[in-house]
């Protein structure tokens, strides 16, 4: 059976700067944070105010937070996604703000919150019947979703996959990483010496992904495609990462030979970069281990937070336009790069000398997902 090429045709976002990529991009572009006190519940007992939460998002809607930034999205871009396209959701904690709802208050049902219940919401609003997949994989979850839905494409099982992604800044998830002391009472300084935890983000979105030949029948515009990609386990802690990053390495070096490109053919690295002292210094190992030398790298953190289950799809959504405008955007929040990371990341836009992107995220329970992503084949003659 002939493999296909998973290639991306449609994205939309919606982060802290608000919705669209557009409006994503140019707040990366003018070198600007999206991360401010959070107001959304009393966060004067928490060790950090700071969030990048959706303005006008807020509890006491009808409908969950989570709902009402993924819906929208999903529901206006109905006329683009095919009705037998198969649906993939990822998320950490989904409609989690209905669970506390329950827990506090004892009012609604306990069970809406399950991410079963939210992907039916998730199909009603996109306009596809059938069956459809839940990836939770912690905050690798859309970058480990976009790798099975490339796969289902490439396999030749399915020859349409909306991927639809979405994470909420909500109190329960706030308390939870405020008890680990991985919150920075700043906004996040991804690979900065001083770094000191990361700060938590909104974010939504969804990626259409088609086989090549499809989308080229249908007269779809590419805008790019998913190579490889491939996801390890580190085995090593419920919520700290390996020390010394070789499950990253590991994943890393298998999606580059998924993809059959070399270390060589990167031109830059999409981090995970959360601001966290040992997840960022994990990856650097990593890099090292796998390319020997210093490769531009990025990470958003810094600008829309990080967004959990959301990042990945988010982060992917950017680097097309990395790739598009041939610019590698400004690590927002670094003043002084650890020695560690120094020559590989930059405070400063820099432009983009080669047309691969490798992208990784990881999460709690050790899980480490990496993808390829390259410019559309025409492009690339």
């Amino acid at each position: 059976m002939r493999e296909e090429t998973a290639v991306i045709t449609d994205c939309d976002i919606r982060t802290a700067y608000g919705r669209g990529l557009a409006c994503c991009w140019e707040g990366l572009w003018e070198g600007r944070t999206a991360i401010r006190p959070c107001t959304r519940f009393d966060t004067g007992h928490f060790p950090s105010r700071m969030a990048a939460v959706v303005d006008g998002i807020g509890y006491g809607g009808r409908s969950s937070l989570a709902a009402r930034m993924l819906i929208p999205l999903l529901e206006s871009s109905k006329p683009l996604v095919p009705c037998d396209a198969v649906p993939v959701l990822a998320s950490t904690t989904g409609e989690i703000d209905l669970l506390e709802k329950n827990v506090l208050e004892g009012t609604g049902d306990a069970a809406e919150s399950r991410l079963d219940v939210f992907l039916e919401k998730v199909k009603a609003a996109a306009g596809i019947k059938g069956g459809g997949f839940v990836v939770s994989g912690a905050c690798a979850s859309s970058s480990a979703a976009l790798g099975f839905a490339a796969g289902l494409i490439q396999n030749g099982k399915h020859d349409c996959v909306l991927v639809a992604a979405v994470d909420a800044v909500t109190e329960f998830v706030f308390s939870g990483f405020s008890s680990l002391m991985a919150l920075d009472p700043e906004p996040a300084k991804p690979f900065d010496r001083q770094r000191a935890g990361l700060s938590l983000g909104d974010g939504a979105g969804f990626i259409l992904l088609m086989s090549c030949s499809r989308a080229q029948r249908e007269g779809r515009a590419i805008l790019g495609e998913i190579s490889g990609w491939a996801m390890t386990a580190d085995a090593n802690h419920m919520t700290g990462p390996s020390r010394d990053g070789d499950g990253l390495k590991r994943a890393i070096q298998k999606a580059l030979d998924r993809a059959c490109v070399s270390d060589g053919d990167i031109g830059v690295i999409s981090s995970h970069g959360t601001g966290t002292v040992y997840n960022d210094s994990m990856e650097m190992k990593a890099y090292t281990a796998v390319f020997g030398r210093p490769v531009p790298l990025y990470s958003i953190k810094g600008a829309v937070g990080h967004t959990m289950g959301a990042a990945g799809l988010i982060e992917t959504a950017i680097a097309l336009r990395v790739l598009r405008e041939r610019v590698i955007p400004a690590t927002i929040g670094l003043r002084d790069a650890d020695p560690e990371a120094k020559n590989w990341v930059s405070s400063e836009k820099r432009k983009l000398e080669k047309s691969v992107v490798l992208l990784n995220n990881s999460g709690f329970g050790g899980v480490n997902a990496a993808l390829v992503l390259r410019q559309p084949y025409a492009e690339r003659q």
